[in-house]
């Protein structure tokens, strides 16, 4: 099925690999001994694929997870407002989009809402809960307990770029994509965060989520480092490899490739070289986090400091022994972090400076 502008947005043959790929999760889980064959027949039954929107007149709740660009989610949430019944929830599953424009695109701003489920998402148990300017107290509600039955731990983030997952990850990518620039390498900067006790660096992480997500898809138009490898067609793990090569097994090993792209974008960049020490990558893509984190509690996008530091330990591995960004912050000591930041010239938050002086903790 092809929208007014021409895009397709239904396909059979999509629908029916996508309903394999929950039918081959199903049968893993079987096979580790967490479900028996029929449990799995028993929950494929339930499902009722569909390439017609009309199908889901009667649906109490719509969770809409299109391609991740506004104009493709405004004509959907349109045509479903036409669609659903009255009282019908309209959840998108966006991770960065504005949920007040996407409600606008309705008659039904009341009824919608941000569901941001974290990739696999039969696996990760964060539910970012998104509350729209007009999403109605019930429909909050409801939601939050659609996520408790599903087996979610769910967080309500207020409106904007990222909620409070991704606005977070936000400068940890940008530092550590700048230290790159100064002489630092991919491997050297993950190791900080592994040793740090995260499952993996921001590069290693960037390979397996996508290196092209949110390219221009350009490849004469080259204004990154990450423009620069998706150009070279190194996407990430999908692709064998991204800021690192990856063999059959997907293992990661460091790339002579990668290497010379990002040492030619820096010398083009002009940018002088030298030894970075692992303070100083510390310091740059750790102590961001946090202040971003106070960003974040001063503009009322999240409710406390404690729903941060369950998004962090849920969604992106954050070490739980650790007890979360906001909670390890008070423990590092904010005025050390002020300090870490004006060191590399970084912005710093006056919600983090008012911290450093009062030495409050984590709420």
């Amino acid at each position: 099925m092809l929208s007014r502008s021409g895009r397709r947005f239904f396909d059979a043959a999509a629908l029916e690999r996508g309903v394999a790929v929950m039918r081959r999760n199903y049968e893993a889980s079987a096979a580790r001994g967490r479900l028996s064959p029929e449990a799995v027949e028993r929950a494929m039954a339930l499902l009722t694929p569909s390439i017609t929107l009309d199908n889901l007149a009667d649906a109490d709740l719509i969770i809409e997870a299109v391609f991740e660009q506004m104009d493709v989610k405004l004509e959907v949430f349109a045509r479903l407002d036409r669609i659903a019944r009255p009282g019908a929830i309209l959840a998108s599953n966006t991770s960065y989009l504005d949920i007040d424009a996407i409600a606008a695109a309705t008659a039904r701003p009341a009824d919608v809402l941000g569901l941001h489920f974290f990739s696999p998402a039969n696996v990760m148990r964060l539910l970012e809960v998104v509350r729209g300017a007009q999403t109605a107290p019930d429909v909050l509600r409801t939601a939050m307990q659609v996520a408790k039955t599903i087996g979610k731990v769910a967080v309500v983030a207020r409106v904007c770029d990222g909620f409070i997952g991704n606005r977070m990850l936000k400068p940890r990518q940008v530092h550590a994509l700048d230290l790159l620039l100064d002489g630092a390498t991919p491997a050297q900067i993950d190791a900080v965060h592994e040793t740090f006790g995260m499952p993996m660096g921001p590069f290693r992480m960037a390979d397996l989520a996508g290196v092209d997500i949110g390219w221009h898809r350009n490849p004469e138009r080259v204004e990154s480092i990450r423009d620069a490898l998706c150009a070279a067609g190194r996407w990430g793990q999908k692709t064998g490899m991204g800021f690192y090569d990856y063999d059959a097994q997907r293992r990661a090993a460091p790339s002579a490739e990668a290497q010379a792209i990002i040492d030619g974008f820096a010398a083009q960049s002009g940018r002088s070289r030298r030894a970075v020490d692992e303070r100083e990558i510390f310091e740059r893509t750790l102590y961001p986090i946090i202040d971003e984190g106070f960003r974040i509690l001063e503009e009322g996008m999240a409710q406390r400091a404690s729903d941060i530091d369950v998004v962090w330990v849920h969604g992106y591995g954050w070490p739980a022994w650790r007890g979360g960004p906001m909670f390890w912050a008070a423990r590092e000591g904010h005025g050390r972090i002020v300090a870490g930041l004006e060191r590399h010239g970084l912005p710093v938050s006056e919600a983090l400076r008012t911290a450093a002086r009062e030495g409050g903790g984590a709420a």
